[in-house]
């Protein structure tokens, strides 16, 4: 307090002063203005006593003393006099007291607070200085009790803070200081569910921008932490959230904890998808599979989580499956060996062989993809979890609806539905085929390819061979439908009778000459010529026209055996008469062998010499030339 407040006490005394004690000074009466008298305890109210030479005061015990009013020449209270001084020490300030048996009680007055003066008699010495106007606490104590209601804002930090509101636009978010941060929207895409009173993490870029806006970012604070996350995600298999940005090559790019992560086309879905970009703009939930941490590369897939749910529905339906059970489904996938169908999150294969009673060339051709269809079940396996279905044992077989007045030797018409080297498969009826073999297709005994007679889609009539209904077996002939060239073969081609054939076929031993359809004999190679030939070929070709002559006959085998030179003259019956045995001849030895040597005789006439017959008439070996 500065000295020019002056503040009067007024000491209520509860007992009169006695005749005992004089006082030389008159008594001033002390009113306190605007300020409660605050009552000082006795025991702490102790008074020295006042040396006065003239009249030592008499000690009087506050209970004792009740006096009306204090005689204090002049009580004048100074504020430095009354604050400073201690209540356990508190002297009435040098008041000349003639004969005082006992010192009044001081009450120690409130003081008026700075706020209740006048701003020209404000004393802020005092104001920073006094604890009393902190209620008598440490005042460093109450600063750092109010400042631990303050949050600090520290740049560059990450820190969690509360969203207060969710805008179109914009997300407000408070850190617990005096202002609030905004963050856009596009920062939170990858959470659409956030709401107000959501914990997030922020980054305090600015603690005050040029509008005094408190600058924060939360994309920032993801990736500072991201990778951490990542890291603990993948250790824990945990399931993450994912905005998918946008579509890459080879699958898509995914925004997890602010990192980017490839998304293989592969890990999708199960199933195969065709269309990329209706996931774009997505979040969906992923599992991390794979981390590279020297590249910081991270790899998500959204098919693991699938194929975990599937897993635990197949395994729920399998332990309720039974064989012969109809069920419901959608057809997934299609392959060349099949179609996959969905029966509720798990998948069965109708094998294409289990597609219909008929033969199918590929499952497209009876069922399409995302259409519903019913399903028998065949056989599953709990451990593999695998369930094989069919489609066709919906249906009766068609065997079982066969004409039962259908016998061997009937003629059938049907439909060319598969071409193999041994011979045509012909639908005669919706699931019943039959097999016409390739030596059923023509009379002739050379073998021949079925292509050579038939096609896929070809419409033909046939004749049964052979029906077996219990192994559910048909065999067909074309040939049977068609005149046997080979009944009353004889008549028609007798031995020695001459004829024109055709060169079907060259082989080492000789060639195949047709004399018509479904007539062929064997040329031997002995009997293409009347001269010795390495091969077939070098006489004759494939398509050559020859003269042939009837050598053999076996009507029930049908073979012929022809031959060709047997229709040209003999040069032999010409050589015999040239050259008659026992006739000395000159030659030219054309080549050697171990056994003797070739001799050529004049017009090309081959002859053959033993090694003993060609001793010359001085004793040495002949040789060649």
């Amino acid at each position: 307090m500065t000295e020019n407040q002056e503040i009067k006490q007024e000491v209520p005394v509860e007992a009169p002063v006695t005749e005992e004690t004089p006082v030389e000074a008159p008594v001033q009466e002390v009113t306190v203005e605007e300020a409660p008298v605050q009552e000082v305890p006795a025991e702490a109210a102790t008074v020295q006593e006042t040396p006065a030479e003239p009249a030592p005061v008499k000690e009087t015990p506050a209970e004792a003393a009740p006096a009306a009013e204090a005689p204090v020449e002049e009580v004048l209270a100074t504020e430095a006099a009354v604050a400073e001084t201690p209540a356990e020490a508190a002297p009435v300030a040098e008041t000349p007291v003639a004969e005082a048996p006992a010192a009044p009680v001081v009450e120690k007055p409130k003081r008026r607070l700075n706020a209740s003066v006048p701003s020209k008699d404000f004393d802020w010495d005092a104001f920073e200085s006094d604890d009393e106007f902190y209620g008598g606490a440490d005042q460093e104590k109450i600063q750092e009790a109010y400042n631990a209601t303050l949050s600090k804002v520290v740049e560059g930090e990450v820190v969690e803070g509360e969203v207060t509101s969710v805008g179109k636009r914009e997300i407000t978010v408070t850190i617990g200081g005096k202002s609030e941060g905004v963050i856009s929207t596009t920062e939170f895409r990858y959470n659409p569910e956030l709401k107000a009173g959501d914990k997030v993490e922020v980054f305090v870029e600015s603690a005050e921008d040029r509008k005094g806006q408190l600058v924060l970012s939360h994309r920032k604070a993801r990736a500072l932490k991201s990778w951490d996350r990542v890291n603990e995600a993948y250790q824990n298999d945990e399931i993450v959230k994912g905005f998918v940005k946008t579509r890459t090559k080879g699958g898509m790019i995914v925004d997890v904890f602010g990192i980017e992560a490839f998304l293989p086309g592969s890990q999708i879905d199960i199933k195969p998808i065709r269309d990329y970009d209706q996931y774009v703009g997505q979040t969906i939930d992923f599992k991390i599979v794979k981390i590279n941490q020297e590249y910081r590369n991270v790899v998500v897939s959204h098919k693991a989580l699938l194929e975990a749910e599937q897993e635990a529905k197949r395994a729920e339906l399998i332990s309720k499956l039974e064989k012969g059970q109809v069920l419901e489904g959608t057809v997934k996938n299609i392959t060349n060996y099949g179609v996959f169908v969905d029966l509720g999150g798990v998948d069965g294969l109708v094998h294409i062989t289990d597609l219909s009673w008929g033969r199918v060339n590929h499952p497209e051709e009876l069922v399409e993809l995302d259409s519903k269809i019913k399903v028998v079940v065949l056989d599953f396996n709990s451990e593999q979890k695998r369930i094989a279905l069919g489609l066709k044992q919906l249906t009766a077989h068609p065997w079982d609806n066969l004409d039962a007045n259908l016998n061997v030797g009937d003629k059938v018409k049907g439909k060319v539905i598969l071409i193999a080297d041994y011979g045509a498969f012909v639908e005669i009826e919706p699931g019943v085929e039959g097999l016409i073999h390739v030596s059923e297709m023509s009379w002739s005994p050379r073998l021949h390819s079925a292509q050579d007679f038939l096609k896929v889609g070809d419409e033909v009539d046939a004749q049964i061979l052979s029906i077996d209904r219990e192994n559910r077996k048909i065999s067909l002939g074309l040939k049977q439908l068609t005149a046997n060239p080979w009944e009353n073969i004889s008549d028609k081609y007798p031995n020695g009778s001459a004829h024109k054939a055709t060169i079907r076929n060259i082989t080492n031993f000789g060639v195949f000459a047709e004399l018509e359809d479904g007539v062929e004999g064997l040329v031997h190679i002995s009997d293409l010529s009347w001269n010795k030939i390495k091969h077939p070929s070098d006489v004759v070709a494939v398509g050559d026209v020859i003269d042939v002559q009837i050598l053999d006959l076996d009507e029930v085998g049908h073979k012929l055996s022809l031959g060709h030179k047997q229709l040209t003259p003999n040069p032999w019956d010409a050589i015999e008469a040239e050259f008659p045995v026992g006739s000395t001849v000159e030659g030219t030895i054309t080549s050697t062998t171990d056994k003797g040597a070739n001799v050529e005789l004049g017009a090309e006439v081959p002859g053959f010499a033993f090694n003993r017959e060609l001793i010359k008439e001085d004793g040495k070996q002949a040789v060649a030339g």
